[in-house]
């Protein structure tokens, strides 16, 4: 362990308790460049942009302050200007630079623009989505829903943000014992905190991992049970080609699987898997004497139905309506009002839900299978758990004022999908909706 990043987690503990028993000290007002929000989160856990102090009453200031004083472990937040951040790499590298500045563990969230990304080392990925989506429902203001995502992440991490802190002679009396506690504990707290990190980490990885495998034994099951012969004389070249194209791409698959350690190592099984599926789609055309079909993107409700058919207008729930690729059926489903038949996927708590709603893990398992067909996914993604780490940006990023809400953030931490940004602990955002502070 590094003794280093120890001792700074320790003596950020240190602080931390004393920020709970004796309050706040007011966030410098500077540029907003790491340097000024490190210090300011130091100082307070808060930092405002100077260009947003103006829309942020200091009610609602005082009022985050003193929820993020109560959290343990630390949550800090940072309320940057809409066009200071222009891309999810640019925001998780600047909640990165302030979380080694400050020096202690936690959470770190930033509200940029119309955006939130907050970057965790106590909680994985999925559960800062989910609390994200939950807090986007508190509330009228972007205070409320920022106090609530405050509260809710310490709730998860065993703490009570609601809870009233001791106060007078108590406090003192016992600071100096419960300073002691704190960094004897700090240790193994960062020690455990890491350790179920990677144990989050391992089990996001499992659960993408079997939705890959069991996407590469459809493909192969859908060869093998169309069982030509590729030894026969009157077989046409063109289907004997496709067909061994087919079972060339389900072979790459299954062996980019069994390599694959993290979810951005699956891409490459789905970029195989769309292959072998539109050759599989050109070799049954070829058998049935019909016209080869154009290599249009997989349905996007389900990419095992193959290339799609034509592109429909839907929305997922409570989202904006975006045109998507979509097989026949899905497309008939859709076009009469019905729900398609999406692929779905688990997601802890014995809960399935669609793979484009699943988080920011299936980017890579996404990507794959839509990652050859230009810019087009951006769109069809907007406003998802995925859909930042896809498009390499927030949906709907810097386009107007805080009272248009936030979209979906993202960005880095270890998973990749738009990029191996390495770092500081699991990342997570979501859209929080609209208001004022």
């Amino acid at each position: 362990m590094n003794r280093r990043f120890v001792r700074s987690a320790l003596l950020a503990s240190a602080a931390a308790l004393l920020t709970l028993f004796f309050g706040a000290a007011p966030a410098l007002a500077a540029a907003p460049d790491p340097s000024a929000a490190a210090t300011a989160m130091k100082n307070g856990r808060l930092y405002i942009d100077p260009a947003m102090s103006s829309q942020v009453p200091g009610d609602s200031e005082q009022r985050l302050k003193e929820t993020l004083a109560k959290a343990d472990p630390p949550v800090h937040l940072a309320i940057i200007g809409p066009r200071e951040v222009s891309s999810p790499q640019q925001a998780h590298q600047f909640l990165d630079t302030v979380q080694q500045q400050v020096g202690a563990g936690g959470t770190y969230a930033g509200l940029f623009g119309n955006d939130l990304i907050a970057l965790s080392d106590t909680l994985s990925t999925q559960e800062l989505n989910q609390l994200v989506e939950k807090a986007s429902t508190a509330g009228d203001t972007q205070t409320d829903k920022l106090v609530e995502f405050i509260g809710l992440v310490d709730e998860e991490n065993g703490g009570s943000s609601n809870a009233a802190s001791g106060g007078g002679s108590m406090a003192g009396s016992i600071l100096i014992g419960v300073l002691v506690l704190g960094l004897i504990g700090g240790g193994f707290f960062l020690y455990r905190s890491r350790k179920q990190r990677m144990a989050r980490e391992a089990e996001e990885m499992a659960k993408v991992k079997n939705v890959a495998e069991e996407d590469v034994t459809r493909l192969g099951e859908d060869i093998a049970g169309l069982d030509i012969d590729l030894t026969r004389s009157d077989l046409d070249p063109d289907t004997r080609q496709d067909y061994t194209r087919a079972m060339d791409s389900y072979d790459r698959a299954k062996g980019s699987l069994e390599a694959a350690q993290r979810p951005e190592q699956l891409k490459p099984v789905t970029e195989a898997l769309e292959d072998g599926r539109y050759f599989m789609t050109a070799t049954r055309s070829r058998l049935a004497g019909d016209p080869v079909p154009e290599r249009r993107a997989p349905c996007f409700f389900n990419p095992n139905h193959g290339p799609s058919a034509q592109d429909v207008m839907w929305a997922p729930p409570g989202g904006a309506p975006r045109s998507v690729p979509a097989c026949a059926a899905d497309a008939e489903a859709v076009l009469a009002g019905y729900d398609p038949d999406a692929r779905m996927v688990e997601v802890g708590g014995g809960r399935r839900m669609p793979y484009y709603q699943a988080g920011p893990a299936y980017a890579p398992y996404a990507g794959g299978y839509y990652g050859g067909f230009g810019d087009m996914f951006g769109g069809m993604f907007a406003g998802m758990m995925i859909g930042s780490m896809l498009t390499g940006g927030f949906g709907g990023f810097g386009m107007g004022g805080y009272d248009a809400g936030m979209q979906d953030g993202g960005g880095g931490g270890d998973f990749g999908g738009g990029g191996d940004f390495g770092g500081f602990g699991d990342f997570g955002g979501g859209d929080f909706g609209g208001g004022d502070f």
